[in-house]
């Protein structure tokens, strides 16, 4: 058990170092990213005190009741401030006082709750007592409320930011969200196991903690990646968009414009303006001459709604026109000649949308 404290001591201040002394020069451009990365740090070195008192004091030496209430009044801010770092990235920092009062109030609820049990009949503070088990019962109680409410916001979040990627750029999403994906999904799987984590003992309980320094590990990596790629810059500009864009599209399109959008749309498709790689929203609506927020509205009347999967769309079907045409051409150059980034690419969106391979297309 010490052996495993000892570990979690470091890894926590290693990360918690990391995310205060070597990112600042990436950061300081961005203050979005900036308070993210200090809410980050926040619940990375409540973690490490957490575990440098478990280690020093041998609470749970002493008996599951007195580890409980430690960690307890550790994890619930803890894991409060990593759900905000995530959710303030995800909302470019736009997070009202309702969203940060659920976690501070289920704080304040839980550190009541276990020190008013603890100071009952004038018992010593960490005496293992009735009052003091009920009431770390109700503080898991509140905790996991309070990280069903945070895991739901980051969820539909992910959904959200998803939607507004596919609006506005024409290439793979999947890469540049799937780490955010990936930590909500394990942030909810620590969150969630932590009573195992508190409440049990033996090779079962090291197990889970092993884990857990994993996913920890795992979700602050994840976020010096996003810090230091060029995709956290891809993601402002599509939420701004976003938001610019989110008015505009409130108003209905007459019967009359739509004739007109798709009559632009279609000489724009046959210049084979869909064909070059690398375009976003802007630069089609800029080359069409038309308003985005018009663009954007028409793509609603369509069957794909958004941006890149009608753009997706019109390069698979010239795929496919090339291959009948050209069936010795290579997967490299239908993909260079329709627009796709790369041949792998090409073939994954290709099977996306066909259920099948290029070449078993060929063959067919």
């Amino acid at each position: 058990m010490e052996e495993m404290q000892f570990a979690a001591i470091v890894l926590m201040s290693i990360l918690t170092l990391t995310l205060v002394f070597l990112l600042p020069k990436h950061t300081t451009r961005s203050v979005v990213i900036s308070y993210s990365r200090w809410m980050m740090a926040g619940g990375t070195a409540l973690l490490t005190v957490q575990f440098f008192l478990q280690y020093l004091f041998h609470f749970r030496q002493m008996g599951v009741t007195q580890g409980v209430l430690v960690n307890l009044l550790f994890f619930v801010p803890s894991s409060w401030l990593l759900a905000l770092s995530i959710l303030w990235l995800q909302r470019q920092g736009r997070i009202g006082w309702d969203l940060f009062l659920p976690g501070l109030l289920s704080w304040i609820l839980t550190s009541a709750l276990l020190v008013i049990a603890a100071l009952i009949d004038l018992h010593p503070l960490l005496k293992e007592t009735t009052e003091l088990r009920y009431a770390e019962l109700a503080s898991g109680i509140v905790y996991f409320a309070m990280n069903t409410y945070y895991t739901t916001l980051l969820i539909l979040g992910n959904r959200r930011l998803r939607r507004a990627l596919s609006n506005y750029y024409d290439h793979e999403t999947n890469d540049l969200l799937h780490w955010m994906e990936r930590s909500v999904l394990m942030l909810a799987l620590i969150v969630y196991g932590v009573p195992i984590l508190i409440f049990c003992q033996g090779y079962f309980l090291i197990i889970y903690a092993l884990l857990v320094f994993y996913f920890l590990y795992y979700l602050v990596f994840c976020f010096i990646c996003y810090v230091v790629s060029n995709d956290s810059q891809e993601v402002n500009k599509a939420e701004t968009n976003a938001v610019k864009v989110k008015m505009d599209e409130k108003n209905d399109m007459s019967v009359d414009d739509i004739q007109r959008i798709t009559a632009i749309v279609d000489r724009w498709v046959t210049s084979g303006g869909h064909l070059k790689s690398g375009i976003t929203m802007q630069t089609v609506v800029t080359e069409m001459h038309i308003p985005r927020y018009q663009l954007a509205t028409w793509l609603k009347t369509t069957e794909w709604e958004l941006f890149n999967p009608w753009l997706t769309h019109l390069r698979i079907e010239e795929a496919k026109r090339l291959m009948k045409d050209h069936p010795d051409w290579s997967n490299d150059a239908i993909a260079n000649q329709c627009g796709f980034s790369s041949r792998t690419y090409f073939q994954k969106v290709f099977h996306k949308q066909t259920g099948m391979t290029p070449s078993e297309f060929v063959e067919r």
